[in-house]
């Protein structure tokens, strides 16, 4: 009786097939270019339909795996438990476990230790774990003179006859990423090529523990520094891969080699792309390791943890980054990892205090506890989107990961510059959309804090963005442009003001008062807007009372042609007049010395410079 109750509802709602769709689109699209329009051109080296359907997903092999098979999209495991990782810094070891064992027990399961003891002591390893049970804690260590602390660590293990099946410790020895982005080659003995043989060495020593990651992939260095989504992923997997090839021939097969690696990936604020590129990962690297024959197929898992981005950050109105860290999380939640951490939101300016770590790992606590996203495996498999953002993210990535390999592997693509040049390029890119709005920084370039000023406290170098020389890569906030403008305004002992003079036809006046208001806010400088003026001797009256720097005349582009020419006379040079909008008769307006004007095309950075310097800043 169901079942016939079910076919009669559906009955109701014959299929519409995709042409259907296309041609209803095409009557609303009312002649405009369907591809300009609709169709998402993403920094990856893709397209975006505007939808799917379910034709859209013949043709991805990898469909139909469930978690825990082969090739791993969906999870390497048949649950979603994540861990949640918060680190503390290292350099007086009793401080820091009394730190880790406050993180513990406010709902904390994976600590990172950041050695910073010049130092450090097997009493030193003793201190710092007191009290710490370790089978129950995910721990990783990072810092300086990892691979001492990893004798250390190991020594413990055995002292202490921890049992070789529960533990869970990782290490971020990195030369091949972290050492060669800071070094750009493999400059000095403790980083040069004979470190490999010990990392062998420590690998071989590790063997019998099945949950001891003796190296690091750090792929977030990528993300921090600009690179794009697609390029984070095959740089980080051509590291792996590297590491394989180089660790085998230092002695280890590349089944032990693949299981002592674990990847370290930014999470961005591109949701569904982030999502999908976990996805991507795990499946590529399966193939990749699949391709050196291992005897278990265990081997083939990837470890991923994960971390919120820092590239994305922002100084000014910082508790945004709080709704930043939370939608990141989220997609790493989804997508699958073993361990993320959300990164405080102060992090940009200051040392995370309390308050900062708390909000961060409530973050996850939340999803956890409240949303139950640890509840659900792949909650975004069998989505026509997500799929094919996963199959094309992967394409993508093959297609790169390939082109490294031609030229030598991760070290040598390196070494020759091609991963610096390439980073560089998709930063720039990202830096111009930054410039002229196309990507948003709430906060930075987008509908800033009118009335915020950067405490003192916070130096200029937190907004300075450092450019390394040599083939090294430097991490940088994408705002710090916008940042650095706004604080030389914010301490340059001047108050600079900009006035909105409404006029003309009311609604256009009011919302090219609202786009300039937002607009020069985003340098510091001051914004007085005002409802309507019925007369422009009205207007110019209260422009030149407030004593503004700039008046911006907001009206509509048939008033311009009249009233802007009327506003300069009067106003006579007593400040910077401004034109909101790309009105048609603009030629004529320049013709009459008017040539200032502001608009959605606008390089935002660039004006608000030029505006900046005429007023002597």
């Amino acid at each position: 009786m169901a079942n016939n109750t079910r076919e009669k509802l559906f009955a109701e709602f014959p299929p519409v097939p995709t042409e259907k769709w296309e041609e209803a689109i095409a009557v609303d699209l009312k002649g405009a270019d369907y591809e300009r329009k609709l169709v998402w051109r993403t920094d990856e080296g893709f397209n975006v339909r505007p939808y799917y359907r379910a034709e859209n997903l013949e043709g991805i092999k990898f469909l139909g795996a469930q978690a825990g098979e082969f090739p791993y999209v969906r999870s390497t495991r048949n649950n979603n438990r994540w861990r949640i990782h918060q680190s503390v810094a290292v350099t007086d070891p009793e401080e820091a476990n009394k730190e880790a064992l406050h993180l513990l027990n406010a709902g904390v399961n994976s600590l990172g230790f950041e050695i910073l003891k010049e130092e450090f002591s097997a009493e030193d390893l003793d201190t710092l774990t007191r009290e710490i049970y370790l089978p129950a804690v995910a721990i990783t260590f990072s810092g300086s003179k990892l691979a001492a602390v990893a004798d250390l660590v190991l020594a413990k293990l055995e002292k202490e006859q921890v049992n070789k099946d529960e533990v869970n410790i990782s290490f971020e020895i990195d030369p091949l990423v972290k050492g060669l982005s800071t070094k750009g080659d493999f400059q000095s003995p403790n980083n040069g090529e004979s470190c490999f043989q010990r990392i062998a060495g420590l690998i071989k020593k590790f063997a019998p523990y099945k949950h001891i990651r003796v190296v690091t992939v750090s792929g977030q260095i990528f993300g921090n520094s600009g690179s794009t989504i697609v390029e984070e992923l095959a740089f980080a997997l051509s590291a792996g891969n590297d590491y394989i090839a180089r660790l085998s021939e230092a002695g280890v097969t590349a089944e032990e080699a693949a299981r002592s690696l674990r990847f370290s990936l930014s999470i961005t604020s591109n949701y569904f792309l982030e999502i999908a590129k976990l996805r991507a990962a795990r499946m590529l690297w399966a193939n990749i390791v699949k391709g050196y024959n291992p005897e278990k197929s265990c081997s083939c898992k990837m470890m991923i943890h994960a971390e919120t981005s820092r590239w994305n950050q922002t100084v000014y109105d910082p508790y945004v980054n709080m709704l930043r860290g939370t939608t990141e999380a989220m997609s790493a939640a989804i997508g699958g990892v073993f361990s993320l951490e959300v990164t405080p939101f102060n992090r940009s300016y200051e040392t995370p205090d309390e308050f900062s770590k708390r909000i961060a790992r409530n973050v996850e606590l939340l999803l956890k506890h409240e949303a139950h996203f640890d509840q659900v495996v792949d909650p975004a498999g069998g989505s026509y989107y997500i799929e094919n953002l996963t199959q094309s993210i992967a394409a993508e990535a093959w297609k790169l990961f390939l082109d490294l390999e031609q030229k030598g592997g991760y070290a040598e693509a390196y070494k020759q510059g091609v991963i610096k040049e390439m980073v560089e390029a998709s930063a720039a890119s990202k830096d111009k959309k930054i410039a002229t709005r196309r990507m948003t920084l709430l906060g930075a370039n987008q509908f800033p804090n009118f009335t915020e000023v950067a405490p003192e406290q916070i130096g200029q170098e937190v907004v300075t963005r450092t450019h390394a020389e040599g083939n090294v890569l430097t991490p940088y906030r994408g705002a710090m442009a916008f940042e650095q403008m706004r604080m030389t305004v914010d301490r340059s002992g001047k108050a600079p003001k900009a006035f909105m003079l409404t006029c003309g036809n009311l609604a256009m006046a009011r919302a090219r008062a609202q786009f300039s208001c937002n607009f020069f806010a985003c340098a510091g400088i001051r914004v007085q807007d005002n409802t309507y003026f019925k007369t422009i001797e009205e207007g110019v009256k209260a422009a030149l009372e407030s004593k503004a720097q700039i008046v911006v005349v907001c009206a509509s582009d048939d008033d311009y042609a009249e009233l802007a020419p009327r506003i300069k006379e009067q106003l006579e040079g007593k400040a910077i007049l401004v034109v909101a909008g790309a009105p048609a008769c603009a030629p004529e307006l320049e013709a009459q010395g008017i040539s200032n004007f502001i608009n959605v095309k606008s390089n935002v950075l660039e004006t608000l410079k030029f505006y900046l310097k005429e007023m002597g800043i």
